[in-house]
């Protein structure tokens, strides 16, 4: 895959992550102000149940945030489109779907 077009999809990879991740912060802080309000009582299971799939969507975020520095690291090495296992070429309409791909298909489903 050609260097600026693996920079362009890694750049919009990332913009829309960040973007995720900003939406969900203010999401969460929206949560929280209306919880500190007086008014009806509601069940006190529910910010604790809301607060963890915020946590996990937060954390699977971040990793992808991690999985695009370490494209980004690996496209400045000279070694993006290829796995990190193997060395093989990772097929352009792989990376096109999944800019942060590090691993052939072969090899991702073998690690399931």
């Amino acid at each position: 895959m050609d260097d600026d077009i693996a920079k362009e999809l890694l750049r919009a990879e990332r913009l829309r992550t960040e973007r995720l991740l900003s939406e969900l912060d203010d999401s969460v802080n929206a949560d929280r102000v209306a919880a500190d309000q007086p008014g009806d009582m509601f069940d006190s299971a529910e910010p604790l149940t809301t607060q963890e799939a915020d946590d996990s969507v937060q954390a699977q975020l971040l990793s992808r945030l991690a999985a695009i520095d370490r494209a980004e690291t690996r496209l400045e090495a000279g070694t993006y489109g290829y796995s990190v296992r193997s060395g093989q070429p990772i097929p352009d309409d792989r990376l096109e779907a999944d800019p942060t791909a590090e691993l052939t298909v072969e090899e991702a489903r073998q690690s399931n």
